[in-house]
């Protein structure tokens, strides 16, 4: 199995029993200058790719999701397995100044 597919299908299988969009999460998805739908984050968990793995975050093992949304803008989406549901932590457009040019890898500083 790829490095970071299995957590792929755990974030996938957890979503399809719930999704749990935490209040962080809520508030970037309607910030004005974002207005992220539940069917774009959707999008981005049923078939985007992890890009970066946090497996010793505070919040449980999460990771950071990448696919492009509506008018081709790229969204990242953290989000975190748990048993019962999928834990969304939040929803962002990325910056172009902190990601390269795909919104795959980090700048370094």
């Amino acid at each position: 199995m790829v490095e970071g597919e299995g957590m792929l299908l755990r974030v996938r299988e957890a979503a399809r029993k719930r999704r749990l969009y935490l209040p962080h999460a809520v508030r970037q998805m309607e910030r004005p200058d974002r207005m992220i739908t539940i069917a774009e984050v959707r999008d981005v968990i049923e078939h985007g790719e992890i890009i970066e793995d946090y497996p010793e975050d505070a919040r449980g093992h999460s990771c950071l999701l990448l696919r492009r949304g509506d008018s081709d803008r790229p969204i990242h989406v953290v989000c975190a397995p748990k048993i019962d549901y999928l834990a969304v932590i939040t929803a962002y457009i990325p910056d172009e100044k902190e990601w390269d040019s795909d919104f795959r890898v980090r700048r370094t500083p």
